[in-house]
């Protein structure tokens, strides 16, 4: 009974993360700014850190996860840079 309620729960969280994917993929076609556009590439990330993790519960198996870790750190020193870079252009005008 377990087995099959955390098989469906998951199965929901996929479904539930597919839409999410696709809010996020329109947002980043349709944002009106760069800002817009860079938020909804870092949650596409992390929504696909969420599948993966997901992968590993319905799998059984955590290789993907060491990918999923990387993943999430290569998003965040990209969210810096962002940051780094409206920070000097702000300071330029």
């Amino acid at each position: 009974m377990i087995d099959t309620l955390l098989t469906f729960s998951v199965y929901v969280m996929f479904l539930i993360i597919g839409l999410g994917l696709v809010a996020a993929f329109v947002r980043l076609v349709l944002g009106p700014t760069l800002a817009d556009r860079v938020v909804a590439l870092d949650m596409i990330v992390i929504l696909c850190i969420a599948i993966i993790a997901l992968d590993a519960i319905l799998t059984g198996q955590i290789y993907f996860l060491r990918a999923g870790i990387t993943l999430a750190l290569i998003a965040f020193l990209g969210t810096v840079a962002f940051a780094y870079y409206l920070r000097r252009v702000d300071l330029s005008e």
